[in-house]
């Protein structure tokens, strides 16, 4: 039988049905936006997951689960590092399919993504999609980069603090190349600049840079020991010689003219410990060729072009605003699809 509360309550709704509708209608619509307000604000720390999904659901539409990178870094292998020093927090696709590389070629380091934008004092990420995704691998972390506690016991700690910002041409990326020298002298390991896909695990490359070409090293790709003598003498040319208003003049002219004396050499080539790597390596695509990755290529041809090449320098200063159509056969598309799958994805649901 009915409650007689309930029976009373039905009656009355019988004998006003335009406001009994209005009624209704309104606790529906406060139930549905209480839940919405209180999802939205809702502290991230205080769920099993940030942003409201599980990372089981989520990580298993993303990370194939045949990718045996649940073991998590080794204590013993190098770290890989990335560095973005502007305040940006809305990663790109190909800085998401530069970290995801990494991650997937390099499963027993620890690949770490320093972002200047990251508030130090929050423990939470900001809620974008390249967040979420990377969190699904259990080796990416992703930090916030406190330039001053970076800098301090090396010789740019004194460059840092007088740098007058705002007269400096190419603020940013002189400041990245402060960076990567700093971590490589510090801790050692791996540094990768974000537009890079990486193809093969970098490990064994130990004390090792790579040729551009024209008798000119790059620093988008760095692999050295901690407090590397090399890296030391590139710290000290870095104050000395410093110049920011030529372009490169902090960043692969620092390397090339450091070499040339560590070497006592006119020319690029290995010596004394430190290895210069041949183009193919890591600049398989030179710089003035960048159109070719949006080119259609066969697989056979991505076979020969790649088969000597541990990663592949994707040259974002000048491709960034070219259209790449997903899926096809451009070498870029292919690249994606075959070193990071879970980006790709992402790319083909866009």
């Amino acid at each position: 039988r009915m409650p007689s509360c309930l029976l009373k309550l039905t009656r009355v709704v019988l004998s006003h049905k335009p406001w009994a509708l209005f009624f209704f209608i309104f606790m529906f619509v406060s139930l549905v936006y209480h839940k919405l307000y209180w999802g939205i604000w809702e502290d991230p720390r205080s769920r099993g997951h940030p942003y409201g999904l599980s990372a089981e659901t989520r990580c298993a539409h993303y990370v194939p689960s045949s990718l045996d990178i649940a073991a998590g870094p080794s204590p013993s292998a190098g770290n890989v590092f990335f560095v973005e020093t502007s305040e940006q927090t809305t990663p790109s696709y190909l800085f998401s399919c530069s970290v995801e590389s990494a991650a997937r070629t390099h499963p027993g380091s620890r690949v770490v993504v320093l972002m200047k934008g990251l508030a130090k004092e929050n423990a939470s990420l900001p809620p974008h999609w390249a967040f979420s995704l990377l969190s699904c691998f259990p080796n990416v972390e992703i930090q916030p980069l406190d330039l001053t506690e970076l800098f301090s016991g090396t010789p740019l700690a004194q460059w840092y603090l007088h740098l007058e910002r705002d007269k400096e041409p190419h603020f940013l990326v002189v400041l990245s190349d402060a960076c990567r020298i700093v971590l490589m002298w510090k801790f050692g390991g791996i540094y990768l600049d974000t537009d890079f896909i990486v193809l093969k695990n970098l490990q064994n490359l130990t004390n090792a840079l790579g040729i551009q070409g024209d008798d000119l090293l790059n620093n988008a790709f760095l692999s050295f020991e901690p407090k590397h003598e090399f890296i030391e003498l590139c710290m000290q040319d870095f104050v000395q010689n410093y110049n920011g208003w030529i372009w490169g003049h902090q960043g692969p002219g620092l390397l090339t003219r450091v070499f040339k004396k560590w070497c006592s050499l006119k020319t690029i080539k290995s010596c004394n410990g430190v290895s210069a790597l041949a183009p193919e390596a890591v600049y398989p695509i030179p710089w003035q060729n960048w159109k070719k990755l949006f080119e259609a290529v066969s697989a056979l041809e991505l076979h020969k072009l790649l088969k000597n090449s541990y990663a592949v320098h994707i040259w974002n200063k000048l491709s960034h605003g070219t259209k790449l159509e997903i899926p096809s056969q451009a070498l870029l598309a292919q690249l994606y699809s075959q070193f990071c799958p879970a980006t790709y994805t992402k790319m083909k649901q866009d």
